[in-house]
């Protein structure tokens, strides 16, 4: 296993390496005004944990040569812009603030907010097929655009939200909580983690024990992020906190507390690596994930 300088080191090359192809993908074009609003969200600083996770899978799986993956990986980090774009508009979670920066709409107006996000959620599956290398069989690109298409509609973050927004100010049901939790937010990293194995073409073992991997971590980082929005400031999660609280979310940590979340999420981020150890499964990587994700909200030094 890497040792913790070299994990660092390793990291902080591939976020520079998914940037500059996130830069490549999205080259401003016609019409302008749309391009520039689409690079905006996509290239605010992030710490690109989707596609780092597309890559680390990859990886994982015994394959080195990255470049296969790479535009699926931005892939899934475009989508997740797109969907930031959305929720952050009035008719959404109506934030001015993402990652520390004025939201799309209030930069744009929130008809071009609605629009690049559009055109983010649409454009991926042309930047795959035209930057994928032609080494990868068609079948594998064809079943990687599925995965990224279930993630990205109805039955990945778009149902999620729509269940988020039908949950407002109603009874609470962990079961619909859970259901958000894993549609809204952890659909992205299980998918994440699957494409980077079927680039590979993985044993179905590992294949099913990283999905398992992504979408528990997922639904830890959704109720960590909810914890947040209670005990950090907007300093710290760049966005404004406590909007959970006053639109009457149903959100974990509101209706059993701040502390069951975080003794849920470690438990949840427990049996994450419990997975991908039962099939030997070596990697510095998803175990700093898993642990970053318990300190942030046990610490709220995120």
């Amino acid at each position: 296993m890497l040792k913790n300088k070299d994990l660092k080191s390793l990291i902080e090359k591939d976020i520079q390496f998914i940037n500059t192809k996130l830069d490549y993908y999205l080259n401003c074009c016609e019409p302008k005004e749309l391009w520039q609003a689409m690079r905006y969200t996509a290239l605010l600083d992030g710490k690109r944990l989707r596609p780092l996770l597309a890559l680390e899978s990859t990886r994982i799986c015994g394959i080195d040569n990255i470049e296969k993956v790479v535009p699926s990986a931005c892939a899934i980090e475009i989508i997740h812009a797109y969907s930031l774009i959305h929720d952050d508009l009035p008719a959404m979670d109506n934030d001015d603030y993402r990652r520390g920066k004025p939201s799309n709409h209030k930069v744009f107006g929130e008809a071009i907010a609605i629009l690049a996000g559009d055109a983010l959620n649409s454009y991926v599956y042309q930047m795959i097929i035209e930057n994928t290398p032609k080494t990868v069989q068609p079948e594998v690109l064809l079943n990687i655009i599925n995965i990224i298409s279930k993630a990205s509609g109805p039955n990945g973050i778009v149902g999620g939200q729509v269940a988020d927004i039908i949950a407002e100010s109603k009874k609470f049901d962990e079961k619909v909580y859970d259901y958000i939790c894993e549609y809204k937010t952890a659909a992205l990293f299980e998918a994440a983690v699957k494409i980077g194995a079927s680039i590979a073409e993985s044993s179905k073992e590992k294949f099913e024990a990283l999905s398992n991997y992504g979408k528990l971590i997922g639904v830890a980082f959704q109720i960590a992020d909810d914890i947040l929005d209670i005990t950090s400031t907007q300093k710290v999660i760049g966005k404004t906190p406590g909007k959970d609280l006053k639109s009457g979310k149903a959100t974990y940590p509101i209706v059993f507390g701040v502390d069951k979340s975080i003794k849920r999420v470690s438990a949840l981020c427990k049996e994450a690596i419990g997975n991908i150890k039962n099939q030997n499964v070596d990697s510095a990587l998803l175990l700093k994930i898993a642990e970053e994700t318990v300190a942030k909200v046990s610490n709220n030094d995120s």
